[in-house]
């Protein structure tokens, strides 16, 4: 498959690159800087772009089996990050008629778990600290939600930077029960292995161990 990736240089971003290019995929990476890319490949194209203009970035999406994404906020400094840079990558896709795009979001942004997990763990960092976080990224959903494209939003609980495992679960409107982390390179794995699943598209995906 011909892929682009945005985020390419944030850990799960990097971690799509690396695995789409060891499955054989042609992957183009949309960086703001190249020399933070430290994956390397044949079948890897890297494009400069700052994500402002969704004209820059057609040439980038055009002609591709799907986008995926790990653009988001680092931490409350960043938030409003995901929906703008969103909302431009959306429109650049929509121009070209590109319509398979995959998301990261977040555990929270999604319907809390049935045993209470989410709530003893995350609720109340996500009241204080995190939820200028999380309202950027539900409000990256409502954009993604009033798209025309068939998208998915892979929402994850606490991220590792652990080796990948592939025996993670991933749950359709919903979450894994009592899911509390996950590694990026497994957030990656799941994000491709959604590109072809029809039952993924316009569904937020809970994924956990």
């Amino acid at each position: 498959m011909n892929l682009t990736v945005f985020g390419a240089t944030g850990g799960i971003g990097r971690e799509i690159v690396r695995q789409a290019l060891a499955s054989g995929h042609r992957v183009t990476a949309v960086v703001r800087d190249p020399a933070r890319l430290t994956v390397t490949g044949t079948g890897l194209e890297v494009v400069r772009a700052d994500l402002t203009d969704p004209e820059v970035i057609r040439p980038a999406v055009t002609g591709r089996n799907a986008v995926l994404s790990g653009l988001g906020p680092r931490g409350r400094g960043d938030a409003g990050v995901a929906a703008r840079l969103t909302r431009t990558v959306l429109a650049a896709m929509e121009a070209e008629a590109v319509r398979r795009l995959l998301v990261v979001s977040a555990a929270p942004v999604g319907p809390e778990p049935d045993d209470g997990l989410l709530d003893r763990t995350m609720r109340g960092l996500v009241a204080t600290v995190l939820k200028p976080v999380y309202d950027d990224l539900r409000e990256m959903e409502a954009e993604l939600s009033r798209s025309g494209t068939d998208w998915t939003s892979v929402r994850p609980p606490r991220l590792q930077d652990k080796p990948l495992t592939g025996t993670y679960r991933t749950v359709v409107s919903g979450f894994p029960h009592k899911g509390r982390f996950i590694a990026r390179a497994d957030v990656a794995h799941a994000m491709l292995a959604m590109i072809e699943d029809a039952g993924t598209v316009k569904q937020g995906v809970g994924v956990a161990y």
